[in-house]
């Protein structure tokens, strides 16, 4: 029963760890915040302002989920402590697996809940606009762009976020040229804000007759989801609308009327488009949302206090700089470059496995 006492002694040693996060989360805080938008929420009149009464409902529902969450944390180390004791007393050497797991599913919640206090960024609550650019190589590069979509749409579903398609383009045989997908949940963007950049594939092609080895690019670019920004004003003398029918092979993906709508920032040259809703409207509005967060990521990343100050010039993607390497042969490795971080277990990271680069990127960044 060694082993029970081990976790006993873990357990304990956890126990002022949530006390130093509940303190690290600010509860009591974003409990009288809850109570004050609540009761503002009841009052006459508090729906006149349809968009400011969504505002305050979205706050209320993010403060609710940073509480719960922190609530379900205390439940799991409650229930944990009363496992061990039970199996203790009762020399029952059966729950130790069930330990075992449990155990490792509340260190990880934990863990995360933790690294969430580290996203203070102006966005880093938003939703998480992803857009993937495969690059130069045709076939190869295009399915390495389909693998990434495919890991973020995984990555996503392990942490129960939604998932939006935006646009997508396939590719001439295989894969994707472009796509854009909306995250959906707290703090997706304050996770997701490390993925953005170029990242390598090197794998035998399964493309190549030969058999050769193959090494591949695509972009990632990750954008905060902007819904109300006044320093982020789309004006209608900046923009030029193109409207046009959708291509490629999407089947599902895709309507095939004229409702794509590609949009042109006219002052700094970000070109967006959308043709997988049916309505041209729908399409319309997912451009606009792209094109508020480019605008609000570059402003975020270059540090200007003016968006107007933003030259075209920078908002090119450059692809001299990839931020990890997925190594597929001579042997198995995803290794990020910036942190140093890396694993062996390929086939968990291309499955959405992306935690651990993740907490890696936010460690560096807090240690900074």
């Amino acid at each position: 029963m060694l082993e029970f006492e081990e976790y006993k002694a873990r357990l304990n040693a956890d126990k002022p760890a949530l006390e130093v996060l509940r303190g690290a989360l600010k509860l009591e805080p974003a409990v009288k915040e809850i109570e004050e938008l609540e009761a503002a929420s009841e009052r006459d009149g508090f729906w006149n302002d349809v968009a400011n009464a969504q505002k305050v409902q979205k706050r209320i529902k993010a403060l609710k989920a940073k509480v719960d969450n922190y609530n379900r944390l205390c439940q799991s180390w409650e229930d944990l402590y009363t496992l061990c004791e039970m199996a203790l007393e009762e020399s029952d050497s059966s729950m130790l697996e069930e330990l075992k797991t449990e155990y490792a599913s509340f260190s990880e919640k934990m863990q995360e809940t933790r690294l969430s206090t580290l996203l203070t960024g102006e966005y880093d609550a938003n939703n998480a606009i992803l857009t993937f650019h495969a690059g130069a190589g045709g076939t190869e590069a295009q399915d390495w762009a389909a693998m990434l979509y495919r890991m973020y749409n995984m990555w996503a579903d392990r942490h129960d976020y939604k998932v939006k398609v935006m646009d997508y383009q396939d590719g001439d045989e295989a894969g994707i040229k472009s796509a854009t997908i909306m995250i959906e949940g707290e703090n997706a963007y304050g996770f997701l804000r490390s993925e953005h950049g170029v990242h390598r594939l090197v794998r035998v092609s399964p493309f190549d007759a030969a058999g050769r080895r193959q090494t591949s690019f695509a972009a990632v670019e990750v954008m905060p989801e902007i819904t109300d920004d006044t320093e982020i004003v789309l004006k209608d003398d900046d923009i030029e609308m193109q409207v046009y029918r959708s291509s490629g092979a999407g089947g599902q993906k895709v309507n095939k009327t004229s409702s794509a709508v590609r949009l042109i920032h006219k002052p700094t040259g970000i070109v967006v488009s959308s043709q997988v809703e049916r309505s041209h409207f729908q399409n319309l509005e997912n451009c606009k949302n792209m094109l508020r967060a480019r605008l609000a990521e570059i402003k975020e990343r270059e540090h200007l206090e003016k968006i107007s100050d933003i030259k075209g010039v920078q908002m090119k993607i450059e692809w001299g700089s990839q931020i990890r390497s997925y190594v597929f042969m001579p042997y198995q490795m995803v290794k990020d470059l910036r942190t140093e971080y890396e694993t062996g277990n390929i086939q968990a990271v291309m499955d959405g496995d992306l935690d651990g680069f993740i907490n890696a990127f936010l460690s560096m960044k807090a240690a900074d």
